[in-house]
């Protein structure tokens, strides 16, 4: 099945390097986003409950952007990333996040990254 690009856009109030922190660190990424990660190699492996997943690390940028492949999609230009966007005229903090996602799945992986963006914003405070 092909897959089709997700992108969610959410307004946080927190600095770049925090945020940042939450979404490329073992410690930030299994506070909202799995329930342990660990990295070997550029490798993340992100564990929930009895389950377990392994992504590479494509790219990132400081207080930008990380950029990740999960190693057992077979679709070679599916990637997921998340990206942080401060508004130019306002000050705000955007999270934006690319994933892509099995057409049939569109509106559960919409659901999934706003249940767990709400972890976030919980764990921020914001």
């Amino acid at each position: 099945m092909e897959k089709v690009l997700l992108q969610k856009e959410y307004l946080l109030n927190a600095s770049k390097s925090i945020l940042f922190n939450c979404l490329s660190t073992p410690s930030g990424l299994s506070e909202w986003f799995a329930d342990d990660v660990n990295i070997r190699n550029e490798v993340y492996t992100f564990k929930w409950d009895d389950s377990e997943e392994e992504a590479k690390l494509i790219t990132k940028k400081r207080d930008e952007y990380i950029k990740f492949k999960w190693l057992d999609d077979e679709d070679d230009d599916s990637y997921f990333d998340m990206r942080i966007r401060i508004d130019a005229m306002t000050g705000e903090t955007a999270l934006i996040v690319n994933d892509y996602v099995d057409e049939d799945e569109i509106e559960e992986s919409s659901l999934l990254w706003d249940s767990l963006v709400d972890n976030l914003r919980r764990i921020l405070g914001c």
